[in-house]
């Protein structure tokens, strides 16, 4: 499955279009990252707990968009875009979308 944030994958012509696909997930902040969370931001650093709950949370709503494209028929996922929305407290939503398209 290609996926790309352009319109076009460089070299390969765009033969069929699905549609728009995405995938998401809401995650909640754990109790054990949020004391660590704080320390660091008393001492300053990387929050390693988030930075692993947002990179599990991204491919988690990429996996989720590459099953829907595939189910279409796509072979590719062109202009995709994320974001990201706070839906309660200490729970966020990452969501991702793009153009699900058969490419040759």
């Amino acid at each position: 499955m290609h996926i790309t944030n352009i319109e076009t994958i460089p070299g390969k012509n765009i033969t069929k279009h699905f549609g728009i696909v995405s995938g998401s997930t809401v995650r909640a902040k754990h109790a054990g990252r949020d004391l660590m969370a704080g320390l660091k931001n008393i001492f300053g650093g990387e929050l390693k707990g988030y930075t692993e709950l947002l990179s599990e949370s991204r491919d988690e709503a990429l996996n989720r968009m590459k099953e829907q494209a595939k189910s279409l028929g796509a072979n590719a996922i062109v202009n995709v875009r994320f974001s990201t929305s706070s839906v309660a407290a200490g729970a966020a939503e990452l969501y991702v979308y793009g153009t699900a398209v058969s490419v040759e």
